[in-house]
């Protein structure tokens, strides 16, 4: 009788505090949708959390929108097709990255006036980082399978690292090493940001592709989206991978807050995956929070801990027609928008 007793203590225990911790799980939703109007090609966006800015890759341009209100405050442009941007705030410029005539604009981050244009050392410049610790903005040429590397303060190009691949996501420990995912070879290639040269390749299987990157700096963790619905873990150090937490269809983006240790991967299903970092070694999926289709780019704002991404809204699908191409459900113009999703 007594073991009965105990037994049943034991499991009420239990449910409650799996009830409990049920209740105090995060609930992550759209909190605000800041309309910016007509549609067309969209890319990288990036939130300045101290000016309170967020830009956005959009087409031609880049859109720049007070990060709290949603209103528009510049444009940075034209450009042929905008695809990323870096902030380097100690030097008072941004940089972004034109996909098809392979240029670079470096821009005034008071005035949002264009400075200087270059031409990259790769083909179809795409994903765009400062990292505080070299003090360099990094590019990775997704046609060329090299890094192109400025001096934020002059905008001189002062190297390329050659590597291979289409390459995607940038990161940095702030310890000499950055990381560039290579999508085509599902792999992530290291280098050396003191001396600017190639270290190494770690394979991300079983991960398959691979496009948003997030680093881990204080644990020596890297995060990497890829295409199988799986977030790749590896160690920084060694590349040993370390855990695959799952995540929704199509995966782009990605980004890991480290006040909170959750990684937030933006699908093109129409789902945001938050996991959270239990440990180094150990992960939990969150959520998964509905969002517009095609919400595939996403930026944190530090500041709030929200985090942002964007998409136009879609028509209804057209019928099939026995014998053409597969239908596309239409955009609907004027509806390109930037949406929040935060804490409730």
């Amino acid at each position: 009788m007594s073991f009965s007793k105990t037994l049943i203590v034991t499991l009420i225990s239990s449910v409650v505090a799996a009830a409990s911790a049920f209740a105090a799980a995060p609930e992550y939703r759209i909190v605000a949708r800041h309309l910016i109007g007509d549609t067309g090609g969209y890319d990288y966006l990036r939130v300045d959390p101290v000016a309170r800015r967020l830009y956005v890759a959009h087409e031609k341009r880049i859109e720049v929108l007070d990060a709290d209100s949603g209103k528009k405050v510049g444009t940075i442009g034209p450009t042929v097709r905008a695809h990323g941007i870096a902030l380097a705030p100690e030097t008072g410029h941004g940089f972004v990255t034109s996909g098809i005539d392979d240029l670079i604009t470096m821009f005034d981050l008071k005035t949002l006036a264009s400075l200087k244009t270059l031409k990259s050392t790769g083909s179809n410049p795409d994903a765009i980082e400062y990292d505080p610790e070299s003090k360099r903005i990094y590019i990775g040429n997704h046609g060329g399978g090299d890094v192109t590397v400025i001096d934020p303060a002059s905008g001189d190009i002062v190297a390329t690292i050659k590597l291979e691949g289409k390459l995607e996501g940038i990161g940095f420990d702030g310890r000499g090493q950055g990381f560039i995912v290579a999508e085509d070879k599902s792999a992530v290639h290291v280098f050396d940001t003191r001396s600017l040269k190639p270290k190494a390749t770690w394979s991300l299987a079983p991960g398959e592709g691979g496009t948003g990157l997030g680093v881990d700096v204080a644990h020596h963790r890297l995060f990497v989206a890829c295409g199988n619905n799986k977030v790749v873990v590896l160690d920084s150090d060694t590349g040993k991978v370390i855990a695959t937490p799952a995540c929704g269809g199509d995966p782009d983006g990605l980004v890991f807050d480290p006040k909170t240790g959750r990684i937030f991967s933006s699908n093109v299903d129409g789902t945001l995956t938050i996991i959270q970092q239990n440990s180094p070694d150990n992960y939990t999926v969150l959520q998964n929070v509905k969002t517009p289709i095609g919400c595939r780019t996403i930026t944190l704002d530090e500041k709030t801990g929200r985090v942002v991404m964007c998409a136009p809204q879609y028509g209804p699908k057209p019928a099939p027609v026995k014998g053409g191409p597969k239908p596309k459900a239409p955009v609907l113009p004027g509806t390109f928008e930037a949406i929040v999703v935060g804490l409730k």
